[in-house]
């Protein structure tokens, strides 16, 4: 006997199911990151509204076109999709930065970049800028293929539509590059003006305040922009000259010097474990199989005069600041890697509001080795300042 059930009855143990979606979404074919194979996103949803994200892949995406065969049943179709699960602006300085978490989006496209390619690594990029109807901006960092595809096809509809664009994301990651922002990932979806009910809510609303939108900062503005940057200040809120950013310069010192300073991670999707096994795992959230990679991470305390608080360091600033590759960091069997090291450095603060609240992130421009000493004594000999373009 053949078992209906709905997207959320649906278990690794259940046999002998049948569910009736429709296809809501549905990506371009892309490479994956080994590019040993041809994967493509789709969004499924039931009778119930309920959806799941389906991946194909090479042979399934040939398949797909096949004809289906008809069902003894009288099936009525499905009713257009309305539901989307999208994060508000306003929550993402609330959220994980930098981690696995990603978000699905909904927003105005207000500017968008030229194909570049970023920094030493010479990765390609494209940056656009989103808006929501609350007028906070993001900046938002299409990655490969995004910025030369989908990119390129909001830059052609930019320069011959007459109204704003607007864009529904999934998957999309949250970064620290340049204060707080969005960027693509592996597994991300684009799509330009959807026809869900909440999209074409948000381009009538973009289509009457266009001119607004484009020409007035907002009061509630969001964002570190490369084309526009716009760091924007609520009443009441302190103002900070560039001198007494710049001249701030508060102590760093290792949290635990027994804490791992390295993790595995998930090639593709990020995914922290904390193990000692280089094998191959089958990601659960990627859904294939893949190769564990280190990935330098540890806790350290910032320090100044007024008070303590504790912070993490990852990636490319950790390999810096401890001499060493992340493969180097993850096979040393030695934890007492900046024992009775303290770091002087030199913080940049940005500061963004949304509803109301006044959020700040800052960011390592410069650090100092000192001499190890108790916190009472002032005088620390110092080494030569190393600069940073590593946020």
């Amino acid at each position: 006997m053949v078992l209906r059930v709905n997207i959320d009855q649906i278990e690794p143990a259940t046999r002998d199911w049948i569910c009736k979606v429709q296809i809501i979404e549905i990506g371009r074919p892309r490479e994956s990151l080994d590019k040993k194979c041809t994967f493509q996103n789709l969004i499924l949803e039931d009778e119930e509204e309920c959806q799941i994200k389906v991946v194909m892949y090479a042979d399934e995406i040939e398949h797909d076109g096949e004809e289906i065969k008809p069902s003894h049943e009288v099936e009525k179709p499905l009713p257009r999709p309305t539901k989307l699960n999208i994060t508000n602006f306003d929550r993402i300085p609330h959220l994980m930065v930098d981690s696995a978490a990603e978000i699905d989006i909904l927003a105005i496209v207000l500017r968008c970049g030229p194909q570049k390619n970023a920094g030493r690594s010479h990765h390609r990029c494209r940056e656009i800028t989103l808006c929501d109807d609350q007028k906070t901006q993001f900046l938002f960092t299409l990655w490969e293929d995004f910025g030369e595809i989908e990119g390129h096809e909001i830059a052609s509809k930019m320069a011959t539509e007459a109204d704003l664009l607007v864009i529904l994301g999934r998957s999309i990651g949250i970064s620290t590059y340049q204060g707080l922002s969005l960027q693509t990932r592996y597994n991300s979806t684009l799509r330009v003006n959807p026809n869900y009910p909440q999209a074409v809510a948000l381009m009538n609303w973009a289509k009457e305040n266009k001119t607004m939108l484009l020409s007035c900062p907002s009061e509630k503005t969001s964002t570190s922009s490369s084309t526009a940057p716009m760091i924007v200040t609520t009443a009441g809120q302190q103002l900070l000259s560039i001198a007494e950013i710049s001249s701030t310069l508060p102590e760093m010192a290792i949290l635990d010097e027994f804490q791992d300073f390295c993790v595995l991670e998930c090639s593709g999707c990020k995914q922290k474990k904390r193990t000692k096994d280089r094998k191959d795992f089958h990601c659960p959230k990627c859904n294939w199989k893949t190769a564990l990679v280190p990935r330098c991470s540890f806790q350290i305390d910032l320090i100044d005069n007024t008070a303590t608080t504790t912070t993490s360091i990852s990636a490319e600033l950790g390999e810096k600041i401890l001499s060493m590759t992340a493969e180097d960091i993850f096979d040393t069997t030695c934890t007492k890697m900046l024992s009775n090291k303290v770091f002087a450095i030199q913080l940049r603060k940005s500061s963004w509001a949304s509803s109301n609240t006044t959020h700040a992130t800052l960011s390592i421009l410069s650090y100092t080795e000192k001499q190890h000493a108790p916190q009472t004594t002032t005088d620390r000999t110092s080494k030569e300042i190393k600069p940073l373009e590593i946020s």
